[in-house]
């Protein structure tokens, strides 16, 4: 069902499905729902998509915004001085 609505997705909208790495990205909302926050999930690969469409989005955009996700509540932690 998932290969079914991406691809329905893709042809609304116009995208190559060849370009699209549907397991990048879901890996990336899993570890951003569970690191940050859940509704973080979505927003970031809204944020990421027009990044990516306007050409602004770095080399390696996904594995970037995965591991700050990673990292988010050691880094957050120390930001406030929490253990």
């Amino acid at each position: 069902m998932l290969a079914e609505w991406t691809a329905l997705v893709c042809r609304e909208l116009g995208v190559d499905p060849a370009k699209v790495d549907r397991d990048a990205v879901l890996d990336l909302t899993k570890e951003v729902a569970h690191g940050v926050t859940r509704p973080a999930a979505p927003l970031t690969a809204y944020l990421l998509g027009l990044a990516q469409g306007s050409g602004s989005a770095p080399e390696g955009a996904v594995e970037r915004l995965t591991a700050l996700a990673q990292e988010w509540e050691r880094t957050t932690a120390e930001t406030t001085g929490e253990k």
